[in-house]
């Protein structure tokens, strides 16, 4: 089902803060385009999705001619997933490195919040898609079967677009 206004970022928030780790698509205009995994930091309150990444990443280097960013999140496990395409901006800004740098997590990528290549990107999401069970994937699975054994159609999720 299509969600609107705030079901739209409460599902996008919850989807994310559930998954974590999510696949950052950039370079659209070369092929192959650059697909790396990347640790979410956080979606702020205006629905912006925040990562920590070097300035001279492949990825930093697309969005500097290239703005457009796209992310895939998936939990098999759990049968999540979504899809969010939409824009990037890169920063340096101290305050926000600051608040993202985690130096459990992030110390093993770089040299600290003073690290001089250290940059945050901020994608501000345009659009989004998502798949949800509601349960794991056995759950899935046996309904799947249920209704392959029965004939009858079983919920096995949702699924639509986040109007953001």
């Amino acid at each position: 089902k299509n969600l609107t206004n705030d079901a739209s970022w409460k599902k996008l928030r919850d989807l994310i803060d559930d998954i974590k780790i999510g696949m950052m698509l950039t370079g659209f205009d070369k092929k192959p385009i650059s697909a790396v995994p990347m640790s979410t930091k956080k979606v702020d309150k205006d629905g912006n999705i925040w990562f920590l990444s070097l300035e001279t990443s492949e990825h930093n280097q697309d969005l500097m001619t290239r703005k457009d960013i796209q992310l895939l999140y998936s939990k098999p496990s759990e049968m999540e997933f979504l899809s969010v395409y939409g824009h990037a901006e890169v920063t340096k800004d101290r305050i926000i490195l600051e608040d993202l740098y985690n130096k459990v997590t992030d110390g093993n990528w770089f040299d600290g919040v003073d690290d001089p290549k250290l940059t945050a990107i901020k994608v501000k999401p345009e659009e989004a898609y998502y798949w949800d069970s509601g349960s794991n994937k056995y759950m899935s699975l046996l309904k799947m079967g249920i209704g392959a054994v029965t004939g009858d159609k079983q919920d096995v999720g949702d699924k639509g677009k986040l109007n953001l």
